[in-house]
């Protein structure tokens, strides 16, 4: 029987004339409705018309959560008064409720894109409600995307609606309707019960969350305000913090409090999950949530929200190939959907456990997937649609093309594009089987090796990540999986059946994809044997071999005290083997003294300039080679090390050496740039610059900036540039730092001065090394600063009435008028007017110290001379 009492409460109810107006014109529509109006409920029970209004039809919603769309249906079916499975039914990774009567679908969203990817036009379909878009997961934005796309091309009656609670909803409306106008935005009312706001920061400040790590002063002020919370107010109290690992050390930290304390995750059993959603029976509870309880569910009871203000968020490092959830500060948008849930059922109070000043500074909304994640699955995606680019999707942000060139790069290395980035059969069938592109390449591969049960079941157990109790040796943590009676090892049992079925499905054979070595598998290399070689071995062989066929580039051999250099040239510790790596390592830990190593799980922590291991297998060296073959290389290197050239063989892994010999006959050409990269390396102090060769380079940088072309420039950047244009033979010649350091620069230096035009012949008097002054000294210029600077006793200047120039008269010489004992006396760039109004002050400072020498009155008429009064009247 129908709940039809709990429907007509519903406050969505009053937005559904709206709404289907909407959808009856133009097709799409955005629905804006508060948290607890029924949006997630009510709205797709009415466009299915199983209310009793409206014509029958099919309805698919779409939830970014395996929790929420089973929450979701299971709410539905009891509004209806029956089951899941019946008229209302639900699908989510391994697991299937629903039967020929289902008119309302929910599904997750990765799900939904393979149902597209089989059946673009959604055959029997004829609405989608995309829930919580507002949350911008890539799996959603690329539904989105793809259902625009099927309304414009195949099937234009299919209604889309872009459900949320907070969003853009200007934006998506502009998405949605595309060239014919924007969507219309339809919003519900909702009658929220009042929340409070109680602001409870830290009384001492707390260090930043970065990477993984969450301050533990921090969470033990959330427990402290949890036990606050409960003093202080009735009802259940929903906590929300970032990840497994802060719940679970809360919890700890809560026992011994007068209520049941629960753990609400992705990764808890559904029966845990299915008891918070049931309620408390009268219990008085605490439930301690990931972000999964900020949408689509409401967890009865709750009157109370305490919110840690962080959340976990995907991040890749696309330079070293690493990806990993970080801890970031939670936005706004996320903030009123977490204190919403205080609200749904009552009046309530939400506490934030950060100060009131602090809030204008978040976030606005949770910055979009598509941006900082890993795009290697939406690339496998796109191209498989038919729009490897994604130039023709309508999305709300594009994908960065730097992460999107990367994406390609691991698709084509493992078969699943071509060169024009198009779908191979391969890759087609790897974005079939509902896991990574990367796990997808090992299941395929490594089925054909260890056969397709144990490859699935390593997959697995990639897929995702097992406790941490689990330790980080991958062989060992298969084995505590298939021992396991806990949550994790039942998911991880039905999610190897699920892949050993997708696996065992006809396909392409490793290797068809073309590329030699890249798509192939290790049973193409003639080093591992016969086909299937590794069919008999052992839980570590196989562990190693499939993790290393997923992440080829993550394969590394030990260069001690824990420490490893993975193919791609990124650095490695294990836990506990460098500064910030986390936890010590288990004493029984393997991975500890392995020679090589296949890294399954990295991360790399805030201001580290390594990789931190949390899983990875022990492997060997033979294994590694067959398995990352696309990465192996051999051939001749010659380069400068240590202060000479190096001429080798070398036989790589990537970035990792595995075998070299001296090469005797090195390349002639290799070998001069060899000498080039030193010289780059070390910088032109490696020749030898004696003083005239350093005043030749200053004039000529002098002539350049001042007159410009034909005369060369000669900074470090351009002499390094031009370098065989000068240094010539004698570079050539040179294999080590000594033969550099015999060069002479200023004779070589010589070279770039234009002969060929014959301006040469006039640099001596554009910059003349030497200016001869009225006493008949001849005295250097110097070039090095921003003015030509002439440095001289101020008695050999007497009679000389203008300040000499150079550069054909352009630029005025600096002249450093010097004391008899050559300190400076004074500076000017114009000597008559130093003549006329500096010269008496500095006569009557100096004349009295230095009395042998002649001042005269008038200086422009006085001889100039090098010698003192007397000499002056014995001449």
């Amino acid at each position: 029987m129908i709940a039809r009492d709990a429907l007509a409460q519903l406050p969505v109810r009053t937005a559904l004339p709206a709404l289907r107006e909407a959808l009856d014109g133009a097709g799409t529509a955005v629905l804006c409705a508060p948290p607890g109006t029924g949006k997630t409920t009510l709205v797709p029970l009415e466009l299915a018309g199983l209310t009793g209004t409206g014509p029958l039809r099919r309805v698919l919603v779409a939830e970014p959560r395996r929790i929420a769309a089973r929450a979701a249906a299971r709410r539905m079916a009891w509004l209806l008064g029956g089951k899941t499975g019946e008229q209302v039914g639900f699908t989510v990774r391994g697991e299937r409720r629903a039967g020929p009567r289902t008119a309302v679908e929910v599904v997750t969203t990765g799900v939904l894109l393979q149902r597209l990817q089989r059946d673009p036009e959604l055959a029997g379909v004829d609405v989608v409600v995309l829930d919580e878009c507002h949350e911008r997961h890539l799996d959603a934005d690329t539904c989105a995307a793809f259902l625009l796309d099927v309304r414009e091309t195949l099937r234009p009656e299919l209604r889309l609606v872009a459900a949320s609670a907070t969003t853009d909803a200007q934006g998506w409306a502009r998405l949605l309707g595309g060239s014919e106008g924007a969507a219309q935005v339809v919003e519900a009312v909702g009658v929220s019960h009042p929340v409070d706001v109680v602001w409870a920061p830290p009384e001492r400040p707390v260090r930043p969350a970065h990477g993984l790590r969450v301050d533990p002063a921090l969470l033990t002020h959330v427990a402290g305000v949890v036990r606050r919370a409960l003093r202080e107010q009735s009802g259940d109290v929903l906590c929300f913090l970032p990840g497994v690992g802060e719940i679970g050390r809360v919890a700890g930290q809560l026992a011994g409090v007068d209520a049941e304390v629960l753990q609400v995750h992705g990764r808890a059993p559904a029966e845990v999950q299915d008891a918070v959603l049931a309620g408390g029976d009268g219990v008085r509870r605490v439930v301690l949530a990931t972000s999964v309880a900020e949408s689509s569910l409401t967890v009865p009871g709750v009157r109370v929200v305490v919110d840690s203000g962080l959340a976990r968020v995907p991040r890749t490092d696309h330079a070293r190939g690493l990806s990993a959830l970080t801890t970031v500060r939670a936005s706004r948008a996320a903030a009123r959907q977490r204190a919403g849930r205080a609200g749904r059922e009552a009046p309530g109070v939400v506490y934030r456990c950060w100060a009131e000043g602090e809030d204008a500074r978040l976030p606005a909304f949770p910055e979009p997937e598509i941006k900082v994640a890993d795009l290697t699955a939406f690339a496998l995606q796109t191209a498989c649609w038919g729009d490897p680019a994604a130039t023709g999707l309508a999305l709300l942000d594009p994908p960065p093309a730097g992460a999107l060139a990367a994406a390609r790069e691991v698709l084509t290395a493992i078969g699943a594009v071509d060169g024009d980035g198009r779908a191979t059969q391969r890759g087609s069938r790897m974005a079939r089987m509902g896991v990574h592109p990367r796990l997808a390449r090992a299941l395929v591969d490594g089925a054909a090796e260890v056969g397709v049960k144990r490859a699935a079941e390593v997959v697995a157990l990639l897929s995702e990540e097992p406790p941490r109790a689990y330790g980080d040796d991958l062989a060992a943590a298969w084995r505590t999986a298939r021992r396991g009676g806990d949550g994790y090892a039942a998911r991880w049992r039905q999610e190897a059946r699920r892949l050993a079925s997708v696996g065992a499905e006809p396909g392409v054979a490793p290797g068809a994809s073309g590329s030699a070595g890249a798509g192939g598998s290790a049973r193409s290399d003639a080093r591992t044997g016969a086909a299937g070689a590794h069919t008999g071995a052992s839980d570590d062989v196989v562990a190693g071999l499939v993790a290393a066929l997923a992440f080829p580039e993550r394969v590394a051999r030990a260069r001690g005290a824990g420490s490893y250099l993975m193919a791609s040239g990124t650095g490695a510790e294990l836990a506990g083997g460098g500064p910030g790596a986390g936890p010590q390592a288990g004493d029984g830990s393997r991975l500890r003294d392995a020679a090589w190593l296949a890294v399954a799980v990295a991360d790399r922590p805030v201001a580290s300039a390594s990789a931190r291991v949390r899983l990875a297998a022990v492997i060997d060296e033979e294994t590694v080679c067959a398995a990352a073959r696309a990465l192996y290389s051999s051939g001749e290197e010659v380069g400068w090390s240590d202060g000479e050239v190096v001429a080798r063989t070398v036989t790589r892994l990537g970035a990792i050496e595995l075998a070299s010999r001296p090469l005797a006959a090195p390349d002639p050409e290799l070998l001069r740039e060899a000498v080039l990269s030193g010289l780059r390396r070390e910088g032109l102090g490696l020749l030898r610059w004696s003083p005239a060769a350093q005043a030749l380079r200053q004039r000529m940088a002098f002539v350049h900036r001042e007159v410009g072309a034909p005369w060369p420039d000669v900074s470090d950047s351009a002499l390094l540039a031009h370098a065989w244009d000068w240094l010539g033979v004698e570079l050539g010649r040179a294999r080590r730092r000594a033969d550099l350091e015999r060069i002479d620069a200023g004779q070589a230096l010589n070279r770039l001065l234009p002969w060929a035009t014959g301006d040469a012949a006039h640099f001596d008097a554009l910059a003349p090394e030497r200016i001869e002054v009225p006493s008949g000294s001849r005295i250097r210029v110097d070039y090095g600063g921003e003015q030509p600077v002439l440095a001289v006793k101020l008695q050999e200047l007497f009679g000389w009435h203008e300040s000499p120039r150079v550069a054909d008269g352009r630029v005025p010489v600096l002249v450093h008028l010097l004391s008899p004992a050559g300190r400076p006396a004074a500076v000017t760039a114009d000597l008559a007017s130093f003549w006329r109004d500096g010269y008496r002050s500095v006569r009557a400072e100096l004349r009295g110290r230095y009395p042998k020498h002649p001042w005269p009155e008038d200086p422009t008429t006085a001889e100039p001379t090098r010698h003192t009064s007397a000499r002056l009247k014995r001449g």
